[in-house]
């Protein structure tokens, strides 16, 4: 099914919905770039889960879960954890019974920062411990 870029994805996502009975926090939506956000957060508004399938920042920071491998049923780890509260061993047992092994999988939230000295540094005093 094709769907205008942005709002329009949200109005088949409800159509869809709507037809097919489900409540509005039993909707998952995975994205990779712009066109996906008004859809996330949509989604995100009704308690649904939104996987990112992209390092883009503007989309992994309004995804709940964010999800980068070389194999498309990699989305399913977010769907196993936080939908149905499966635990990493469990996961690891089922996508091995299906021929499939998880040999890395690292959680991490990554801060990306970028530090210039301020040009008058030297005037600007160390910041000390709390008081």
């Amino acid at each position: 099914m094709r769907a205008p870029a942005g709002y329009g994805k949200i109005a088949v996502l409800e159509e869809l919905r709507e037809q097919l009975g489900i409540s509005p926090d039993h909707v998952i939506y995975m994205g990779d770039g712009s066109s996906d956000l008004p859809v996330m957060m949509h989604v995100n508004h009704s308690d649904g889960l939104t996987i990112a399938v992209s390092e883009t920042q503007m989309i992994a920071r309004v995804a709940k879960r964010t999800v980068l491998s070389d194999n498309a049923v990699s989305f399913l780890v977010p769907v196993l954890e936080d939908v149905l509260h499966w635990d990493r061993a469990r996961i690891r047992r089922t996508f091995d019974g299906h021929g499939l092994t998880l040999r890395e999988w690292d959680k991490m939230r990554t801060d990306k920062l970028t530090i210039h000295e301020a040009p008058d540094s030297a005037e600007v005093a160390p910041a000390g411990p709390p008081q």
